[in-house]
C-alpha cells in the first residue's frame, strides 16, 4: 500500500509545538490569560503551571504539548505537449489545447482551481507550484519531490508519462476535463489506456477508479481530506497506560497489527509508574489547588450539572494533568487507558472518565480500554473530520434503531460547541465522575465498526433520535440507522463503535481502501 510518511507541520506562532495547531479554533495565550482572569477560560492551549505562574507575575513554565496536526504536501502536475501538425496522417490525439497560448492559459486555469481548493480546505494543506511535464524524463523526476500527494491533470494520452507520474511512494490523484474547461483526452481514455492497459483487468500499481475526477473541484477535495487523515493515522504515537490490549478473544493480535500496518508507536506506561505520578502530584499542595480551582470552573460553566461529590471531580482534573504531563514527555497527543474499570480506581481516587472527556474537548485523542482493534479507527476518524470521536458499546440492531454508550464521551462534538452534560458516577463502579452528554437530537452521525481480524471497516449514517439515561454506561444515544439495519445485523464483527458528527463515509471508505483494508458502506450514497 502508498503511504504518505512526511512529517511537515503547519506554520505556528513561535510558542508552540512543532507539528500542533490550537485544537478546534483553540484560543490564543493572551486569550487564555484574559478570558482565566475573569473566569471563562477554556479547558485549552496551555498549562496551568505556565497560566497560573504568569497571571501572578511568576517565571512561567513550559508550554503543554499541543494537539498535532500533519499538513498534506499536493504536487499538482500537468501533463501536456503541443502537437506538431504533419501532412497526411492523424498527427493529434482526441481533446483539446492545440497551441502555446491555449496550454499556457489552461495552467492559469488549473493554479485558480488550486487556489480554490486550499481556501477550501479546513484541514492543513500545501499546495506546491504546478509542474508541466510533457516527457518521461520530466514525469520520472516527479516521485523525487517530497510530497504526499501525486495530484496529475492528464490531459494528453501518453501512458509511459502518466505511469512515470504514478511512480513512487506517494497517493495519486488523477483529474480530467469534461465541462469544467478544454475537453482532456484522459477523459476519454483513463480507464480503457491507462487503468486497464487496453484489457479487461485493472493494471496500473497504485491507482484504481476511486483516484480519478472529473470537473469537480468538491471531489478532490474531499479525497485530499480522507488522505491528510490517513497521513496523520499512520505512525501515530499514542501513549498506552497498563500497555496496550485488544478486546475480546479474537483481539489479542490488534496492537500487534496496528504496529505492522499503520507504524503505530505505542508507549507504554505502568500502573506502578502512574501511581507514583498520582502520588507526586497528590502531594503537591499548588497543583492540587489549581486543579480544584479549573473544576470549579469548570461545574459552573453553563450546561454543567454536578451529581457527584465535588471533591470526585477536583480528582478527576488532578488525573488529568498527570496524563497531560505523560503526552508532553513522549510528545504525542494521544493517550489510552488499559484496565481503566479497575486498576485506575485505587490508584487515582477516582475514574479515567472524565479526564479522558476532557482531553477529547481539547483537541486530544483520549481512549478508555487500549482496545486497538479499533483505536486506529478512532484516529483516522478524527483526523478526517476534525472532531473528537465517541468510542462506545453497541446494542443490538432492531427496526431501524440500535443504543450505543460509553461512560466516556467527549462533549464537543461539533469542534465547536460544548453539550450540556450530567456528572455522575461511572456506572459498573457507581464510582467516580464520568460525564452522561447530552448530544444533540437530530443530529447526522457516522458510525464505525472494525472488525478483529484488521481486514475490513464497515461505516453507516444515523441520526441521533434521544439520549436516555438507562442503566448501562452513562452517555447513551439511539441511532435511527440509515440504510438496510437488517443486514447490519448479519455484517457486525469486533465490538466497539466509532461515533462522529458529520458525514464522512466517502472519506473513510477512501482513506480505508488506501490503507490496505476492505470497506463496507451500508448507507447509499
Amino acid at each position: 500500500m502508498s503511504k504518505g510518511h512526511h512529517s511537515h507541520c503547519n506554520q505556528l506562532p513561535s510558542s508552540c509545538c512543532c507539528g500542533s495547531y490550537l485544537p478546534y479554533g483553540g484560543w490564543n495565550r493572551r486569550e487564555f490569560l484574559t478570558a482565566a482572569a475573569a473566569g471563562a477560560a477554556p479547558l485549552v492551549s496551555v498549562g496551568w503551571e505556565a497560566a497560573a505562574g504568569e497571571m501572578l507575575g511568576a517565571e512561567p513554565t513550559r508550554q503543554r504539548q499541543q494537539p498535532i496536526r500533519k499538513t498534506l504536501r499536493v504536487q499538482p502536475v500537468f501533463n501536456c505537449h503541443i502537437y506538431e501538425r504533419q501532412r497526411q496522417t492523424s498527427w493529434r490525439v482526441t481533446g483539446a489545447i492545440q497551441d502555446a497560448a491555449e496550454l499556457h492559459a489552461e495552467e492559469e486555469h488549473i493554479r485558480r482551481d488550486l487556489a480554490a481548493i486550499k481556501a477550501a480546505a479546513d484541514f492543513p494543506v500545501e499546495i506546491l507550484p504546478l509542474v508541466t511535464v510533457e516527457n518521461v524524463e520530466q514525469a520520472s523526476a516527479i516521485p523525487k519531490i517530497d510530497h504526499d500527494v501525486t495530484l496529475i491533470y492528464a490531459a494528453r494520452r501518453n501512458v509511459a508519462v502518466l505511469e512515470a507520474l504514478a511512480g513512487g511512494e506517494q497517493w495519486k490523484l488523477m483529474f480530467v476535463r469534461h465541462r469544467s474547461g478544454p475537453l482532456y483526452y484522459m477523459y476519454i481514455g483513463a480507464h480503457t489506456h491507462f487503468l486497464r492497459k487496453r484489457r479487461d483487468t485493472f493494471a496500473q500499481p497504485n491507482m484504481d477508479i476511486h483516484d480519478v475526477v472529473v470537473d469537480s473541484r468538491e471531489e478532490l477535495l474531499w479525497r485530499l481530506r480522507a488522505l491528510a487523515g490517513l497521513k496523520n493515522m499512520l505512525g501515530k504515537r499514542i501513549v498506552a497506560v497498563g500497555g496496550p490490549a485488544g478486546w475480546g478473544a479474537d483481539g489479542k493480535e490488534a496492537p500487534g497489527r496496528a504496529v505492522k500496518n499503520f507504524r503505530f508507536d505505542i508507549q507504554t506506561v505502568s500502573y506502578e509508574e502512574l501511581g507514583k505520578r498520582i502520588q507526586r502530584a497528590q502531594q503537591d499542595a499548588a497543583m492540587v489547588r489549581r486543579c480544584a480551582a479549573e473544576a470549579d470552573r469548570y461545574l459552573a460553566e453553563p450546561g454543567v450539572r454536578l451529581e457527584v461529590p465535588r471533591e470526585d471531580v477536583h480528582k478527576a482534573f488532578l488525573l488529568t494533568e498527570v496524563f497531560r504531563d505523560l503526552l508532553d514527555e513522549a510528545q504525542t497527543d494521544a493517550i489510552t487507558i488499559n484496565l481503566c474499570m479497575s486498576t485506575i480506581m485505587p490508584v487515582s481516587g477516582t475514574t479515567a472518565c472524565l479526564p479522558l472527556g476532557i482531553l477529547n474537548d481539547e483537541g486530544y485523542l483520549a481512549f478508555c480500554e487500549s482496545d486497538f482493534v479499533v483505536i486506529p479507527a478512532a484516529v483516522l476518524l478524527h483526523y478526517v473530520s476534525g472532531k473528537p470521536v465517541f468510542f462506545c458499546n453497541p446494542s443490538w440492531p432492531h427496526q431501524g434503531m440500535v443504543t450505543v454508550s460509553h461512560c466516556t464521551a467527549p462533549r464537543k462534538m461539533d469542534g465547536r460547541t460544548l453539550e450540556p452534560v450530567r456528572i455522575v458516577t461511572h456506572y459498573e463502579s457507581d464510582f467516580g465522575a464520568a460525564p452522561k452528554v447530552d448530544m444533540r437530537k437530530g443530529q447526522e452521525v457516522t458510525v464505525i465498526n472494525a472488525d478483529f481480524s484488521g481486514r475490513r471497516w464497515l461505516g453507516f449514517s444515523a441520526e441521533i433520535a434521544d439520549s436516555p439515561f438507562f442503566p448501562i454506561c452513562r452517555t447513551q444515544l439511539e441511532l435511527r440507522i440509515r440504510g438496510d439495519w437488517e443486514r447490519l445485523l448479519e455484517e457486525i464483527r469486533g465490538f466497539h463503535w466509532l461515533v462522529c458528527y458529520g458525514q464522512w463515509l466517502r472519506e473513510m471508505g477512501y482513506a480505508v481502501r488506501k490503507a490496505g483494508l476492505e470497506w463496507l458502506a451500508l448507507t447509499p450514497r
